[in-house]
């Protein structure tokens, strides 16, 4: 049998403009965004009465958002932060996943420290205990990405956010292994190996973010992106092993191909060229989702 999962993405990779992001996901022949940047602003940053005509557009052209994908803890922000910031994420987040049917909201476990420095781990988990709470209490799911952030260091660091976060549920992302260093294993610290990586949290994963890239030439470069399937995410084996195992969440396409979401200057992108590359980007996912 075919391996056929629920297919969303990141349509902010395609435009910042909704009518645009609508159309990307429609040219793939998908119903589903995971929801992020609409124009300027994370979804949950939108004034009240632009995220109104945002979800009210969405219910008429018939897309669904299967996931949020926040800023609430994410790479940017660093474990001395002020706290409240990320709580009124939080309260701001409940309502409009509601609104909108979102079940998922990906979450990230702060910004690294210099490793080797006080990694304040406590302090992560006492904050997530208390986002992933908050969530729980409304009836939905966070999710930890395997990001640039502290559960990113190794798996082994992820399924200490899990055994210390009562609720807490895992993202995967196939990509973001290949350009860290995995912090479980001794000095030189190796790149990550994203398979490996996969079979030690997969018990835990209930969704799937798709990336595919080579490692980087050294520490601190950014990778180079590929199209789904020639770099070195090992997505065949991940998603061979995932359909073997009957897994049934959503999978959704982070490309970074032609843009990376966090663009210094998105004004200096090529647009066009991002949603033409979304669109075959999505293409080439469903293609290779065939030979699994």
């Amino acid at each position: 049998m075919p391996f056929t999962p629920k297919l969303t993405g990141f349509a902010d990779e395609a435009s910042r403009d909704l009518e645009k992001q609508i159309a990307a996901t429609r040219e793939i022949g998908w119903s589903a965004i995971s929801a992020r940047m609409i124009g300027g602003k994370n979804i949950h940053e939108l004034e009240q009465d632009e995220f109104d005509r945002v979800a009210n557009r969405l219910d008429e052209a018939g897309i669904t958002v299967p996931e949020f994908g926040s800023l609430i803890a994410n790479w940017g922000k660093t474990i001395d932060s002020d706290f409240a910031i990320t709580l009124a994420e939080v309260e701001r987040a409940i309502p409009r996943m509601q609104r909108l049917g979102t079940r998922l909201v990906r979450i990230m476990s702060y910004a690294q420290e210099p490793w080797g420095s006080d990694q304040h781990e406590q302090e992560r988990f006492r904050r997530l205990r208390e986002i992933v709470t908050r969530f729980s209490e409304a009836g939905l799911t966070a999710v930890h990405e395997n990001c640039m952030n502290w559960g990113g260091f190794s798996a082994e660091h992820s399924l200490r956010l899990v055994e210390e976060i009562p609720g807490l549920k895992l993202v995967f992302d196939t990509g973001n292994p290949v350009f860290q260093r995995d912090r479980s294993k001794p000095e030189p610290f190796p790149w990550q190996d994203p398979f490996e990586f996969w079979e030690k949290v997969r018990d835990h994963v209930v969704h799937i973010h798709v990336k595919d890239c080579l490692n980087p030439v050294s520490d601190g470069v950014e990778p180079e992106y590929t199209m789904p399937g020639k770099g070195q995410a090992k997505l065949r084996e991940i998603l061979a092993d995932a359909q073997s195992r009957d897994y049934d969440g959503w999978i959704a396409i982070e490309p970074h191909v032609a843009t990376v979401f966090h663009a210094p200057d998105p004004d200096a992108v090529d647009w066009q060229q991002c949603y033409d590359s979304y669109v075959e980007y999505g293409r080439r996912f469903e293609a290779l989702l065939a030979e699994i």
